[in-house]
């Protein structure tokens, strides 16, 4: 088999995940004694309806009636309007006279209707024009993410930068491409700033060494660590792009879960370019970002939508890319639906705009309210220091482990913070990733939770981690 494979790790859903499973089948045949816990929390990816965040009622009705096109004839109207409202009957007909069939192929670009849509979306969000063409609609923003950086990797010598911490999307799709990650390091005491003095040095170090540079991943707000970049630091990022001539790939898939807007608004790196005060940067600067349906509100992870916007790159290049996407015929139609419906949400005077801004609002106060419960359990255990969520839907805390937990986990061949992550798991029944699955700096240890359990079932969420933990610490003391 080709050896990339056997190179390529993807923690989020690595051993601990596979244990997560292993467990809940245990649970689920009736081995419950076994455990203090009665179900598996799946803390370690971000999959909001998995821990029962409720769908978009409106998105929901819209998807089904283009599933199902025979309520929308006129002999099932009168009963049809009795259960879906207006404004969810008219999208549904806008959107299959658009496509024709969920069940048949696409655009391989994606239904040239949808990406209207985001265009207008992005128009609307950065008060700056986009052009349809230079939109792809894709599999989720991953598809879109792994096209891009296959085609940018030319050989094992081609280098992209990404950030440590960093998702591990990035680190897997290299190892696969046969790329060399180029990794540059965000500051956890200033809250996961990153400093461009720093990426100069990594980019030129890399460069000395003959490593062919050609693209740094920014990912905005953070995953793992949650935070939102400044406008200055994101005007100096585009200085240092332009001046070392790398592509740009904006992964910006949590651009709706910003918990402090006001102190640290979300700001689109499209924006960010198109107000550079210098022309010749705005005009030749290459970008791609990517957008997903899997975050924010909408949480349509399954459902597998997203897209990516292409500014400034050549037209040969765009053709190249349209063949590589050609290749897998069209993006999934499902998922192109929730991405015009994400894009296009019901507005103001719309049947559906209260009960639609009712949702919405519900699921971010919340998130919000469960951030910061998180947040607050890490920080008052013992040796454990959290930095805030200013954005995504992960918690990056630092955990400090005695000689003789580092001992423990040396003698079963696996880092120290994945070792206090599988005690967590057994004792606790919930998943996380270890931070050595993400990077980070030597001698310090992590690891990563989403903040997604329910709300009613919180307290006792943080409560059996705090437990666990004062009992990991009395088990692996010293003394």
């Amino acid at each position: 088999m080709n050896p990339l494979v056997k190179k390529m790790e993807y923690a989020v859903r690595g051993r601990l995940a596979i244990r997560a499973d292993e467990i809940r089948e245990e649970l689920e045949h009736g081995n419950s004694n076994k455990y203090s816990f009665k179900r598996i929390v799946n803390c370690n990816i971000g999959n909001p309806q998995q821990l029962n965040q409720p769908p978009i009622t409106f998105f929901r009705q819209v998807s089904s009636l283009c599933d199902n096109p025979d309520l929308l004839k006129k002999e099932h109207r009168s009963l049809v309007s009795q259960l879906y409202p207006k404004d969810a009957i008219e999208r549904a007909e806008a959107l299959l006279n658009a496509i024709g069939s969920v069940g048949a192929y696409s655009h391989s670009q994606g239904v040239p209707y949808i990406r209207n849509t985001v265009a207008r979306f992005i128009e609307q969000r950065d008060g700056h024009p986009a052009n349809p063409n230079d939109i792809y609609l894709t599999q989720g923003a991953s598809a879109g993410v792994q096209t891009i950086l296959s085609m940018i990797t030319e050989n094992s010598n081609t280098g992209i930068m990404i950030p440590i911490p960093q998702y591990p999307l990035y680190s897997a799709s290299l190892a696969l491409y046969g790329a060399t990650p180029v990794t540059y390091y965000l500051d956890e005491a200033t809250g996961w700033s990153l400093d461009v003095q720093q990426l100069t040095e990594t980019v030129d170090a890399a460069r000395r060494e003959g490593v062919d540079v050609r693209a740094l991943v920014i990912i905005n707000p953070g995953n793992p660590t949650g935070q939102c970049l400044s406008s200055e630091n994101m005007k100096d990022i585009l200085t240092f792009c332009f001046e070392k001539r790398l592509v740009l790939l904006a992964d910006e898939v949590y651009q709706t879960n910003i918990y402090e807007p006001e102190q640290r608004p979300f700001i689109s790196f499209k924006k960010a370019l198109m107000e550079y005060p210098d022309k010749h940067v705005r005009d030749n600067l290459e970008l791609v970002s990517f957008h997903s349906i899997s975050k924010g509100m909408v949480g349509e992870c399954g459902r597998r939508g997203g897209y990516f916007e292409c500014v400034n790159i050549d037209q040969g290049i765009m053709e190249q890319l349209y063949k590589v996407a050609s290749v897998s015929l069209c993006p999934n139609v499902h998922g192109q639906v929730l991405v015009d419906l994400m894009c296009n949400p019901p507005c103001q005077g719309d049947p559906s705009y209260d009960s639609y801004t009712k949702e919405v609002q519900s699921i971010y106060d919340s998130l919000r309210r469960r951030s910061k419960k998180l947040e607050k359990c890490f920080n008052s255990m013992e040796g454990v220091s959290c930095q805030p969520a200013q954005g995504s839907m992960y918690l990056f805390p630092t955990i400090s482990l005695s000689n003789k937990a580092v001992e423990q986990a040396k003698k079963q061949g696996i880092c120290p913070d994945e070792y206090y992550c599988r005690a967590m798991l057994e004792a606790t029944g919930v998943c996380v990733v270890a931070g050595s699955g993400f990077g980070q700096k030597a001698n310090t240890w992590h690891f990563r939770s989403t903040f997604l359990p329910e709300e009613h079932l919180f307290d006792e969420f943080c409560s059996s981690l705090e437990n666990f933990h004062r009992q990991f610490l009395e088990q692996h003391s010293e003394y």
